[in-house]
C-alpha cells in the first residue's frame, strides 16, 4: 500500500511538470518596443506612397535613405518614377535659325538635320556612328512613301536614340497643292510614323522649302514645329555628288550662331560627317539636342 502511494505521487509530479513545460513554451514572446514603426500599415494599397521617416529613424536603419531627387522625377498613375522632358531651351525663328529662350543660354550652337530618308541601313548607321561619337543628335526628317518600304528602317534611328520628323508623304511641292491634298501629305505621315515607332514628330520640313500660310496652319493644327534651313550643304547637287571636302566647305562658308543644317542621307555626307563636326568643334561650336527646342515663346504671348 506504501509503495503504491509512492507511484500514485510520482505520476502525479511528472504530470505536474510537463503541464508546466508546456504553458512556458506557448507563452508567446513579447513584441518589440518599435514594431509599430517598423511595419507597414495593412490598410496601405500598393499605389499609396509611404511618407519617408526623419533623418534619425533613416540613419537607424528604420527606413532606407532617400537618395533621389524629387524635383528630377515625375511619377505616373501606376506609381513609377518617370524623367523629366528636357528643358526648353531653344526655338526657330523667323528665318529658321535656332535662338536660346532665354539669356544666357549658349548661342553658339548648330543644329544637325538629315532629309530624303530613310535609304539604307549601312548609311544610316554611319551617320549614327558619327552622331554618337560626337554625342550630337540630328532630325531624321523622312518620307512617308520610304518609311512605308522600310519601316525597320525608321525604327533603326528611333532606336539609336536620333529624333523623327515629317518630310511630306511623297517629296512634292506643297505650295502647288490643293489644302486637302497638303493635309493629306502631312497627316499621313504623322500616322504611320506614330504606327511604326510609338510617338508622332514635333518637327516638319517641307520638301525644297516650298510652303504657304495654309501650309503652315496644317503643321500647327498637328502641333508641330514649321522649319526650313539656314545653312545649305548643297550635298544633293550633282556638282557636289562623291565630294565630301565640298560639302563640308559650303557649310563652313555659311557658318554662324544657331546655324540650322540642312544635309541628306548620302554616301558623300556620311564620309565628310566626322570631319564637319570636329571641325564645327574646334571652332568652339556645340550641336543642339532637338528635345530642347519648344514652339516661340513670343508666339504664345
Amino acid at each position: 500500500m506504501h509503495l503504491i502511494s509512492k507511484k500514485i505521487l510520482l505520476f502525479a509530479a511528472v504530470c505536474l511538470l510537463l503541464s508546466s513545460c508546456g504553458q512556458k513554451q506557448a507563452a508567446p514572446e513579447p513584441a518589440p518596443a518599435n514594431a509599430e514603426s517598423t511595419l507597414p500599415s495593412t490598410n496601405a494599397t500598393p499605389d499609396e506612397e509611404q511618407e519617408p521617416g526623419s533623418r534619425q529613424e533613416q540613419e537607424a536603419g528604420t527606413l532606407p535613405a532617400d537618395t533621389t531627387d524629387p524635383s528630377s522625377n515625375e511619377t505616373n498613375p501606376d506609381g513609377q518614377e518617370q524623367p523629366k522632358p528636357p528643358a526648353s531651351l531653344y526655338h526657330i525663328n523667323k528665318v529658321y535659325n535656332v535662338v536660346p529662350n532665354e539669356e544666357g543660354t549658349e548661342k553658339k550652337v548648330v543644329l544637325l538635320t538629315f532629309d530624303d530618308g530613310p535609304k539604307e541601313k549601312e548609311m544610316i548607321d554611319g551617320l549614327i556612328d558619327t552622331l554618337d561619337k560626337h554625342k550630337a543628335k540630328a532630325i531624321f526628317f523622312v518620307n512617308g512613301y520610304r518609311v512605308k518600304a522600310n519601316p525597320d528602317l525608321l525604327k533603326l534611328i528611333h532606336d539609336r536614340g536620333q529624333i523623327i520628323g515629317n518630310h511630306s508623304w511623297d517629296h512634292i511641292d506643297l505650295k502647288k497643292e490643293t489644302e486637302t491634298n497638303a493635309r493629306k501629305q502631312v497627316e499621313d505621315v504623322q500616322s504611320i510614323v506614330e504606327e511604326t515607332i510609338g510617338e508622332k514628330p514635333r518637327f516638319f520640313r517641307p520638301p525644297f522649302g516650298s510652303g504657304n500660310d495654309k501650309l503652315h496652319q496644317i503643321v500647327e493644327e498637328n502641333d508641330m514645329i514649321y522649319m526650313t534651313w539656314s545653312n545649305g550643304s548643297l550635298d544633293w547637287d550633282s556638282k557636289n555628288k562623291n565630294k565630301p571636302d565640298a560639302v563640308i566647305q559650303n557649310i563652313l562658308d555659311q557658318l554662324h550662331a544657331g546655324s540650322n543644317i540642312l544635309m541628306h542621307e548620302l554616301p558623300w555626307t556620311v564620309e565628310a560627317l566626322d570631319e564637319l563636326l570636329t571641325k564645327l568643334e574646334a571652332k568652339g561650336y556645340s550641336f543642339v539636342d532637338p528635345n530642347t527646342i519648344s514652339e516661340n515663346p513670343d508666339d504664345s504671348k
